[in-house]
């Protein structure tokens, strides 16, 4: 039998496969108890379907624990001793909610690290084997380490590190104008840290529209940060910082036990998985970062509910080419959708609508006038094709657009809808007037 220790959740034991011994039976294995997995195991479980959940760390994940969760604490804090504060408050109390989710009768948590045995079965280090038809790989990510000389300065951190640190640095540097890079850049700025963000490409943030990601770069230069673009790091032994943050991206973690099980993986891609998320091994899938395919939390929930559905025989409508995506600096960036860039790239026809935060009555009453939106559509009052913007509330701007787009919504039928005065969202209206 599974060890039923109190630290796992429930405590009534698992069933047995018959002639097995001391190996049990589920319906669904789930490795990973981040955004994901523990999605996954919620709703298998509400299905009916019995689940045994593997977490050799915290539940919740990199994104509660040591990403979006604690980083948007810190951008909503006015200092560092009350972003440390509230970190410690909001992390355990969002954990409570993810071990409330995992306490439902047809799920056990293990709290260990678990490995493929073969095709059908998992183990841990202490607890006996368990069996399932279906098991889904949602083992997250790890930080992408540059190798550079002077990885092993003991000034040299990841995001994970720079949030546990008990005092401000005077000078931090951030290797990486990604999304990581420039959401610390711009809070440790505030904070009061002398900021400078080194960067290999000669703009940051690509996912976002190249004039969106200038403009809001020129905007935090303007208040003080430093941007050295189109510069190759070659040693950090030299930076002249109090803390060097890494924050050159992330990879998937992989495990080379995955291949006791048959599924394919590649170091820097992921598991290889097809358009269900199901691996070259029918029944086992692999959702969230793990796949390497769109590596934000809400799109492993999202690959959770359909990899579940696909298990179920359950047909959805997710448009997962439909990702909207927030850069949380400030003021904060969003997009969904390509960018003009790449629209030209493809060939496809297109119009682009601009609208400025400085034209909006409840921006300037916010004392919020900094912000441009690109709102991107098919010619002659078109489908919508993208949005991208930054601004005060420049994310819940682009979660509007996302359902438009998910409905297939052109640019005239947004221009007969009406929006609240005075309210942000009247700029995408006003876009789509232009």
């Amino acid at each position: 039998m599974i060890n039923t220790a109190s630290s796992q959740i429930p405590s009534t034991p698992l069933p047995h496969r018959e002639g097995q011994g001391s190996e049990s039976t589920v319906d669904l294995i789930v490795i990973g108890a981040g955004p994901g997995g523990y999605r996954a195991a919620e709703y298998a479980a509400k299905q009916g379907m019995k689940v045994v959940v593997f977490e050799g760390d915290n539940v919740g994940g990199t994104c509660l624990n040591v990403g979006c969760i604690p980083t948007k604490a810190y951008v909503h804090s006015a200092s560092f001793a009350e972003a440390r504060e509230r970190m410690a408050q909001v992390v355990p109390q969002l954990r409570a909610g993810v071990e409330s989710i995992l306490s439902h009768p047809n799920v056990t948590l293990i709290r260990e690290k678990a490995a493929f045995v073969d095709t059908h079965t998992v183990c841990s280090v202490s607890c006996d084997s368990v069996a399932a038809d279906n098991i889904i790989i949602a083992t997250g990510s790890e930080t992408k380490w540059l190798p550079v000389e002077g990885r092993d300065d003991p000034r040299v951190v990841d995001s994970t590190g720079l949030l546990q640190l008990d005092t401000l640095p005077g000078k931090l540097c951030v290797i990486g104008a990604g999304v990581i890079g420039m959401e610390f850049a711009s809070v440790f700025h505030r904070f009061g840290s002398e900021v400078t963000v080194i960067e290999y490409l000669k703009e940051c943030l690509p996912a976002l529209d190249s004039d969106i990601a200038k403009r809001l770069r020129k905007l935090l230069e303007k208040r003080g940060i430093k941007f050295q673009m189109k510069t190759a790091v070659q040693s950090l032994k030299d930076i002249d910082a109090d803390v060097i943050l890494m924050a050159t991206g992330r990879k998937p973690r992989v495990q080379p036990d995955f291949t006791n099980a048959g599924v394919e993986y590649d170091e820097r891609k992921g598991v290889i998985v097809d358009e269900n998320y199901e691996t070259v091994v029918k029944g086992i899938y692999a959702i969230g970062d793990v796949n390497g395919r769109q590596m934000l939390a809400h799109a492993a929930e999202m690959q959770a509910v359909h990899v579940i559905n696909h298990i179920l025989g359950v047909t959805d409508n997710i448009r997962f080419n439909i990702m909207p995506a927030a850069i949380f600096t400030e003021p904060e960036a969003a997009c969904v959708g390509p960018t003009e860039d790449q629209l030209k790239e493809q060939g496809h026809p297109y119009v682009s609508k601009k609208a400025f935060w400085r034209a909006n009555g409840k921006a300037l009453a916010m004392n919020e006038p900094e912000g441009m939106l690109k709102l991107f559509c098919e010619p002659d009052g078109g489908r919508i094709l993208g949005c991208h913007a930054y601004g005060a509330h420049a994310a819940d701007i682009v979660q509007e657009v996302s359902v438009l787009m998910c409905r297939d919504t052109t640019i005239q039928q947004l221009r007969d809808m009406v929006h609240i005065h005075p309210t942000l969202g009247e700029i995408l209206l006003a876009a789509a007037e232009n």
